[in-house]
């Protein structure tokens, strides 16, 4: 039986018209003749979507009864014996109802495919398991019903349902997406204008990513392997050198003026593990590729142009940016075409842009002669050899010299120049080739014991030993120079990896280094020692007999490496560029310790001071009004005595009431605030009724229903916290929306859930706050230019804040979409279970 095919409607957001849309084919494809049945859609409650059902074959949907709550399904079984030749199903990523055949509904529409059944179907980009992470960076919400990436991708077409992010809006504040309780809900938080933006490009991009790959399979497929142009792709080649930031920019500028263009940066290692170029240059250029918005890649290859090319044809990549050789002219003679022109040569349909730059070739130099790479023990031990060996051989071959002997004599003093590279290196070999040839033409090159040659061919012979003597020595001494040097960088990379992981474990970088120091050279312990003699940090066994050598790191601090021999006046060469590289990190993490604990004590000293002059102010001008208010009413009924009457009597009573009254309550607000600051406030969290705490808290400031529209669920919404602390939280909101809201307006308060979380939302229409003083109107003893001194302390958000977080909820400022400002006091749900089958879907 052939497998049904899969078409995808994919979409940014719910509301944007996946399902309107996969109505709408359904109806044109019945309308075609095509059997088609809709196995399962969800209106939501939208009208327009409900209409295009009318007149399509629907399957009646199973009903499973789970927790005494009855859900409705879509019945595969009744839709596989039906046998149509295309099944609507809306939400792939809905998860089913427990005792369905299946857990998620992407498997029903699996098992439909395996029955020969054709499958439309609609999914949210937020849905698609490798996107989860991006979506709940992008929107904070994590998402808990996902499709596997392999599911969607496996579809026949898979087509973006678009809706520009502010229309969709929109629609949703029309009422055309959720109901009216949900719509301040949702514009706030999930459609705000910057979440649909970067949702529609990660839609965009994911199915640009799909096309892509379907290009390349289809060319696969066919066997086409030359280029298609069908997008700009500029792959800039790195080598590590100083260049490299001229290149990049040079690449994303001719990637800027294609639409859709795509920047790449290679770097070529060798495969012998060696690294070219400067590896810090190469971390700051990948670093600039990310700013650029291109992306790093590494490749290994011994044949650099060959590598860049193949690489170039692997990415479809259009053109290829190099720049131009850094070698000298006479280097560049001796050695024959460079990198640049073989990749020129190589590339074929891809364009090659060859840059020149600060750094190419130009000088009349020689190529500069490196030194031997071997330790000095080695090639002391190379000249030994060749002193020892060399009369020995000698010997031995003059006792079995013969007239046809003379190759066997050349090629054992082959041999043993061979020997002697292999050992001492570049200098013995040389010594040991030049001392063999003469010894060849001393015993066995006619004339005899002397130092002449008679045959010309006899002296081309030892001119081309000494030369192949030369040329043994000089690569076995770059093949020990390459592994040494490959060593050292791996040791380099072992050690700045083990140090990286230890801090991102969260260690302290100076004991990672420290330790990691220790284990590099191979120390029996070592310890960072500041100036005054305090030990910063230390590791393996204690200074001993004397062992250890110091080196300076800074002007502030001193490394002692235990185990060392004192005698030895500097460590190798091949240890100090490792050593220096400790040293260095050494140093810049003391300096970046020393920042931190300087700016951690600036911070507690500013935010002292700052409550101290914000107390003092608060204490000197707040309290002492209702305090002298209060002493002046008692002192006038002193004073007055049986001569006042009974009203002014009741006036100064009502005076001294009220501002003892104020006075407590401020009293209160400042000790509610240190506990809150110490950690010890009392919260009693239970099972509480949100729109009774709501109703409570209007009838303490004595609110009617004029002054608080009211927009709450149908359903009581049961939320976990105390409801003394709660309805604090309210009083304080609706204090503040009503004092700040236009005359004659009233405040909204709305209520919604979201998963397993509910919102409270106190909304009101007045001047508002800027976005980038949100979160100083939590800060204590201010308010934020309120003029209006007779409100207290300035603490009543501050202790909002506060009892909503001791709650384990939050409290978080909006923009009221036309004007104000909304405070949204988010807690958990009381039951959990009431919000397993709520979600956002389309």
């Amino acid at each position: 039986m052939k497998r049904g095919r899969l078409r995808v409607l994919l979409g940014a957001a719910p509301g944007v018209g996946k399902t309107y849309e996969m109505l709408e084919e359904g109806r044109r494809l019945r309308d075609a003749g095509v059997d088609v049945v809709v196995a399962v859609v969800e209106t939501h409650g939208r009208a327009a979507t409900a209409a295009q059902i009318a007149d399509l074959p629907v399957v009646p949907r199973r009903r499973i009864a789970h927790r005494g709550v009855s859900l409705d399904e879509m019945d595969l079984a009744a839709v596989i014996d039906r046998g149509p030749r295309l099944a609507l199903v809306d939400e792939l990523a809905h998860t089913n109802a427990p005792g369905s055949p299946h857990a998620k509904r992407w498997q029903d529409v699996e098992a439909l495919r395996d029955a020969g059944i054709d499958v439309i179907t609609t999914v949210n980009v937020q849905h698609i398991e490798s996107l989860g992470g991006v979506v709940e960076q992008i929107t904070g919400i994590a998402q808990r019903e996902t499709v596997p990436d392999a599911v969607v991708r496996s579809a026949k077409d898979v087509e973006v349902v678009d809706l520009a992010p502010a229309s969709l809006r929109d629609r949703l504040a029309a009422g055309l997406v959720y109901p009216a309780e949900r719509i301040d809900a949702a514009l706030s938080n999930y459609f705000r204008l910057g979440n649909l933006t970067a949702l529609r490009e990660l839609a965009l991009l994911w199915l640009a990513d799909e096309v892509d790959n379907a290009l390349k399979t289809y060319r696969a497929e066919h066997g086409i392997e030359g280029i298609w142009q069908a997008r700009e792709r500029v792959v800039v080649a790195l080598t590590g050198g100083p260049e490299g930031e001229t290149l990049l920019r040079r690449g994303a500028r001719i990637a800027a003026r294609a639409a859709g263009g795509e920047l790449l940066a290679v770097h070529v290692s060798g495969q012998d593990g060696l690294r070219s170029g400067s590896p810090a240059a190469l971390a700051e250029q990948q670093a600039l590729v990310g700013a650029l918005g291109g992306t790093y890649h590494q490749v290994v290859g011994d044949d650099v142009p060959r590598a860049l090319v193949e690489f170039a044809r692997s990415v479809d990549a259009t053109q290829l940016v190099v720049g131009v050789s850094r070698r000298a002219r006479l280097a560049a003679a001796l050695s024959g075409p460079g990198i640049g022109a073989t990749v020129i040569r190589e590339s074929g349909d891809i364009d090659v842009h060859m840059v020149t730059h600060a750094a190419a070739g130009g000088r009349f130099a020689l190529p500069r002669i490196a030194g031997g790479a071997l330790s000095a023990q080695r090639r002391v031990l190379g000249f030994a050899l060749a002193l020892g060996l060399g009369p020995l051989l000698t010997w031995l071959l003059v006792a079995l010299r013969s007239p046809e002997s003379i190759t066997s004599d050349v090629l054992a003093y082959q041999l043993l120049v061979v020997v002697v590279a292999l050992v001492g290196g570049l200098w013995p070999a040389v010594f040991a080739a030049v001392m063999s040839g003469v010894t060849l033409d001393f015993f066995f090159v006619a004339p005899l014991y002397t130092v002449e040659v008679s045959d010309p061919l006899h002296a081309w012979a030892l001119a081309l030993y000494v030369v192949i003597a030369l040329l043994v020595s000089v690569i076995v001494d770059r093949a020990a120079r390459g592994s040494r040097a490959a060593r050292r960088a791996a040791a380099e990379s072992d050690l700045l990896a083990a140090v990286a992981g230890s801090v991102l474990r969260g260690d302290g970088a100076v004991p990672a280094l420290v330790a990691r120091a220790r284990e590099a050279f191979g120390l029996s312990g070592a310890r960072l020692v500041a100036g005054d003699g305090t030990v910063l940090a230390s590791d393996g066994e204690p200074v001993r007999d004397g062992r250890h050598r110091a080196v300076a790191v800074g002007e502030r601090a001193v490394l002692e490496l235990h185990g060392v021999d004192p005698e030895r006046a500097e460590v190798s060469g091949s240890e100090r560029r490792l050593l220096d590289v400790v040293v260095t990190q050494l140093a810049g993490a003391l300096e970046q310790a020393d920042l931190q604990r300087s700016a951690r004590e600036a911070a507690v000293l500013a935010e002292t001071d700052r409550v101290r002059s914000a107390l003092l102010s608060a204490v000197s001008h707040d309290v002492r009004r209702p305090l002298a208010a209060a002493m002046a009413a008692i002192g006038g009924l002193r004073a007055a005595g049986p001569a006042l009457s009974d009203s002014d009597r009741d006036e100064l009573l009502d005076t001294a009431n009220d501002s003892l009254t104020t006075l407590t309550a401020l009293v209160t607000d400042l000790l509610d605030v240190s506990r809150i600051e110490a950690g010890a406030l009392a919260v009693a969290v239970q099972p509480v009724d949100a729109s009774g705490v709501i109703l409570s808290a209007m009838e303490e400031l004595h609110l009617g229903p004029g002054a608080v529209d009211l927009a709450l669920e149908g359903d009581p919404i049961e939320v976990a916290a105390d409801a003394v602390l709660l309805q604090r939280v309210l009083v304080n909101l609706l204090a503040n929306a009503h004092r700040h809201a236009p005359t004659g307006a009233s405040v909204r308060v709305t209520t919604s859930t979201l998963g397993a979380r509910a919102q409270i939302r106190v909304i009101d229409r007045g001047p508002g706050i800027p976005p980038e003083r949100h979160d100083d109107v939590f800060a204590p003893f201010q308010r934020l230019g309120d003029a209006d001194n007779t409100t207290g302390l300035g603490l009543g958000l501050a202790l909002s804040r506060g009892f909503a977080e001791g709650m384990r909820g939050s409290l978080t400022p909006e923009r009221t979409p036309g004007g104000g400002l909304t405070m949204v006091v988010e807690l958990a749900l009381a039951d959990p279970e009431r919000a397993r089958h709520e979600r956002i879907d389309g």
